[in-house]
């Protein structure tokens, strides 16, 4: 199998090594794993490609290469560049640090190397370890994720529901944040919604006297309801979310149609 991974977080961001160990695993000796990671952090970038600046590809060694721009643009460039002869079977993206389960979807790159890798027709699959205070000084913070990575993707790879046509199925998998001794099994969940929860602004201002705001996050410990994706992370479980790109509110449709047809 031949894997393209990246992530949000950076070519050098130690969750990709994480992902590289997954991913190897996956793949086996006689498979291949291409990495094309952003050059320096993307997070919070969402879907966002370059499409009004040319970004530059640099290889950095064997099937290692690092982009200047978003994740999305590191899925492109790994499909029409680096791996144009021989594209990937599949594409990972992660580990990114910290969850991406409830509203922090809409936000992450690490989502949208996946959703840019649905509209490809690759399948796709990203990951994300929760952080938290029995996980976040561990010496391997990404334990959990490290451990049952692996087993994680194979079992969709096996079983999962991998959906073709306009907006194909992808998936969206968060550790929870606990060691790996300490993960219960795992869920499949919704998107959740942490109540409260919102990204803001805080303004300070530079010794110049220049007006700069730096974007707050909300508490991740909020439950975000019963069988969602980051409650059941902080349950202890490892969250499992299928995905499409699609944002329709298809349940809406049937009545506007009736007051607006």
């Amino acid at each position: 199998m031949r894997i393209l991974i990246t992530n949000d977080d950076g070519i050098n961001a130690p969750g990709l090594r994480t992902l590289t160990a997954i991913a190897s695993e996956i793949a086996g000796p006689k498979d291949e794993v291409w990495t094309v990671a952003p050059a320096f952090e993307q997070s919070g970038v969402g879907h966002c490609i370059s499409y009004t600046h040319p970004t530059m590809l640099a290889q950095l060694d064997d099937r290692r290469f690092a982009a200047e721009g978003s994740p999305a643009d590191c899925v492109l460039a790994g499909l029409y560049e680096v791996m144009k002869d021989s594209p990937p079977d599949l594409i990972l993206s992660g580990v990114n640090r910290g969850n991406n389960a409830a509203e922090n979807t809409l936000y992450s790159g690490t989502i949208g190397a996946v959703i840019e890798a649905a509209l490809q027709g690759v399948p796709a699959i990203a990951m994300s370890q929760f952080f938290g205070p029995d996980n976040k000084d561990l010496d391997d913070p990404f334990e959990a994720a490290l451990v049952y990575g692996a087993a994680t993707v194979r079992a969709l790879l096996d079983n999962g529901i991998w959906t073709t046509g306009a907006y194909p199925v992808f998936y969206n998998v968060n550790f929870p944040p606990f060691s790996a001794a300490a993960v219960k099994g795992t869920r499949v969940t919704p998107q959740g919604r942490r109540p409260g929860v919102n990204f803001s602004v805080e303004p300070q201002s530079s010794p110049t006297g220049r007006q700069f705001m730096w974007v707050r996050g909300g508490d991740q410990r909020v439950p975000s309801g019963a069988g969602t994706d980051a409650q059941a992370n902080l349950d202890g479980y490892i969250s499992v979310t299928p995905m499409r790109a699609d944002l329709t509110a298809h349940d809406m449709i049937p009545k506007l149609q009736g007051l607006l047809g």
